[in-house]
């Protein structure tokens, strides 16, 4: 979807093969059609009823899983297929896009169940579920971004419509890696968080509040490669930034967002 931000990145790493375009508008905050993204002019009539991708053992992608940068960010694509699970905001993309090429190389189809992430293997496979309602899909995961601070994964317009996003632009979601012959796909559960070692960087009374101050730390903290993540526990909001395999992996972040934001992380295993 990012096409010039990761054709640009590619093309540094000795690969050549994905058109490049302009740079992503940012979408409108509170949802809604950017321009002239949305529907196409005759959309399927059966959008409701679209079947979730179906998960099947592919190979990975030669060129769209190597590390990569993007507006001065690193990022490391996973590169084997196995069990991820993270909390954070979906949004979508349209017409707008719409027979572009993906950063797989496909073009993009609006109306397949499809998205993209900017750490997932290319392909893969990942259940999407609203936080809240718990509607979910499966879906595709063929392309790189969002890119922008505070978002965790694009969804075709298809699978968009499939959640109830499409007209709020954007929503809280969980999403969970899908392993091909693991078992039924089953619906991912509110506890859908990796365990490890996080830092814990603040706690709030409001939601609001944590979501405002993860944007400034996202926005801040360009250089961090993991998650920050908004936990509901008790009467408060956690962000914790993580997982990390150790404390002694975590404490090199640490140290630094310390030094750069005066903020003293708590470490927390959970």
């Amino acid at each position: 979807m990012k096409w010039l931000a990761v054709a640009l990145a590619l093309a540094l790493a000795g690969c050549g093969m994905f058109a490049k375009r302009a740079a992503e508008p940012q979408p409108p905050a509170k949802g809604g059609y950017y321009k002239d993204d949305g529907p196409g002019e005759s959309p399927p009539a059966n959008l409701h009823a679209l079947p979730d991708a179906e998960p099947r053992a592919e190979p990975l992608h030669r060129f769209a899983n190597r590390p990569y940068q993007v507006f001065g960010r690193d990022y490391v694509p996973r590169t084997a297929i196995g069990p991820y699970r993270e909390r954070g905001i979906a949004s979508w993309y349209g017409r707008r896009f719409h027979g572009g090429q993906t950063s797989s190389g496909e073009l993009y189809d609006m109306y397949a169940m499809t998205a993209a992430h900017p750490t997932l293997p290319i392909p893969s496979y990942a259940r999407v579920s609203r936080v809240g309602d718990r509607r979910s899909v499966v879906v595709r995961i063929n392309d790189r971004g969002p890119f922008h601070s505070g978002r965790a994964i694009d969804l075709s317009y298809a699978a968009a419509y499939r959640l109830g996003v499409v007209g709020d632009g954007s929503a809280l979601v969980d999403i969970e890696a899908v392993v091909p012959g693991a078992g039924p796909v089953a619906a991912a559960t509110p506890a859908a968080e990796a365990k490890g070692v996080y830092l814990q960087l603040g706690a709030f009374s409001a939601r609001e509040s944590a979501e405002n101050f993860r944007a400034r730390l996202q926005r801040e903290l360009t250089w961090l490669t993991e998650t920050i993540q908004v936990i509901a526990a008790g009467a408060l909001y956690r962000l914790h930034l993580g997982p990390f395999r150790s404390q002694d992996e975590a404490r090199p972040v640490a140290e630094r967002i310390r030094s750069e934001l005066d903020v003293s992380p708590l470490f927390v295993v959970r």
